[in-house]
């Protein structure tokens, strides 16, 4: 346990030493100035190793730097801003020592020095530390954890797909590093293509954990189902697995899921309860993608009809989440005839169209997941 003793005067050094050393403080550094406090702590070398201190006895009254101008520099410096600071003071200026404390000290002592009050204030500024400490500890592991989850949620996304016959790109915007937007596409067979894009409710933690839920159950059912009606059937039974009666919160999804078949010329889907997406038909009609079936988790069963649409030569799929909605303008209506009239030109790239949808500065620091997948069909 390292305590830092800071005063000019080597006097009262050595009687706070002494006090500290009898009942077994022993791990004590005398300093005469803030320039040797800055010194000892390295506070110009930024890439060294920070020094552990537990906790600093700094006199206001110095030349040159006062306490009160040393305990700013520390509390600017990201490695020190955390050491507890105790001033001893012979001062009886209370403006100045609320100066102190506003700056960051924690407590003050006053001269001359009293054995049985500096001990106290040093017990309850220790155990400050060590709850501090334990604190920081824990929210570093709770930040590694976080990155790890992250890692793993951004590993279950799909790479951009540019096969011959189907391009798929995407423009993902999580507001939190951990999201509630998911999207995967899987390649059935030569001519056949599976697409999904989905919105956990909330988002943050509980829904990312909920999403790598989901697409674990999704990737397999894709495989092995295929047709959109049972897919989204499949995910609905998952769902309500989760539901909890003696909870109040109810689990559920938006999502759409379609099917393109290359080879038939054709686009089948079901929208549960999702924002609309678009559908450019041979550059000449565009579509919503607005039936299906209701959110997905609701209702332990669900009625879902697909919808299939025939294209001749080409098409182009616009899908988004409600947070590019909300982002976009306060009012959802204006945001999807905005979507719907930009879905009426072609697209070569998804961070273009985004850009011409948002500005650059409201892509990010949003409240919600922004996602947007665009994908170009030729037959």
């Amino acid at each position: 346990m390292t305590i830092l003793l800071v005063d000019d005067n080597k006097v009262n050094l050595f009687v706070i030493e002494k006090i500290l050393n009898s009942v077994g403080y022993n791990d004590s550094v005398s300093l005469t100035s803030a320039h040797e406090l800055f010194d000892y702590l390295q506070i110009d070398a930024p890439n060294s190793s920070p020094k552990h201190v537990d906790l600093i006895l700094l006199d206001i009254m110095m030349p040159e730097i006062d306490g009160i101008e040393a305990c700013k520099i520390l509390k600017a410096n990201e490695r020190y801003k955390d050491i507890p600071i105790i001033f001893v003071t012979a001062l009886d200026d209370k403006n100045k020592l609320a100066e102190a404390l506003d700056l960051g000290g924690i407590d003050y002592i006053t001269k001359p020095i009293d054995k049985v009050e500096l001990l106290a204030r040093i017990r309850v500024a220790l155990r400050l530390k060590a709850e501090l400490d334990w604190h920081t500890q824990h929210e570093k592991k709770i930040q590694y954890e976080l990155d790890l989850a992250t890692n793993v949620q951004r590993s279950l996304l799909s790479p951009p797909l540019k096969d011959e016959k189907l391009q798929v790109e995407v423009s993902y915007l999580p507001s939190f590093n951990l999201a509630g937007d998911m999207y995967y596409w899987y390649k059935i067979n030569d001519h056949r293509y599976a697409v999904i894009l989905l919105d956990m409710m909330g988002h943050g933690i509980s829904a990312s954990l909920l999403c790598m839920f989901i697409t674990s159950v999704l990737r397999e059912a894709i495989k092995q189902i295929i047709d959109p009606v049972d897919v989204v059937k499949e995910l609905n039974r998952y769902m309500a697995q989760l539901h909890n009666e003696k909870e109040s919160i109810q689990y559920y999804f938006t999502a759409i899921y379609l099917v393109v078949d290359t080879e038939k010329r054709t686009i089948e889907y079901v929208n549960a309860g999702h924002p609309h997406g678009y559908v450019l038909l041979d550059e000449t009609h565009i579509e919503p993608l607005n039936q299906g079936s209701c959110a997905i988790g609701f209702f332990e069963e669900i009625k879902v009809e697909k919808q299939i649409i025939h294209y001749e030569k080409e098409a182009q799929i616009v899908l988004f989440t409600d947070g590019l909605l909300e982002a976009i303008a306060p009012d959802e209506s204006m945001s999807e005839v905005r979507i719907r009239n930009l879905s009426q030109q072609k697209w070569s790239d998804s961070q273009l169209l985004l850009d011409e949808l948002l500005p650059k500065d409201k892509q990010s620091n949003q409240q919600d997941d922004m996602c947007l997948v665009l994908l170009n069909v030729q037959a």
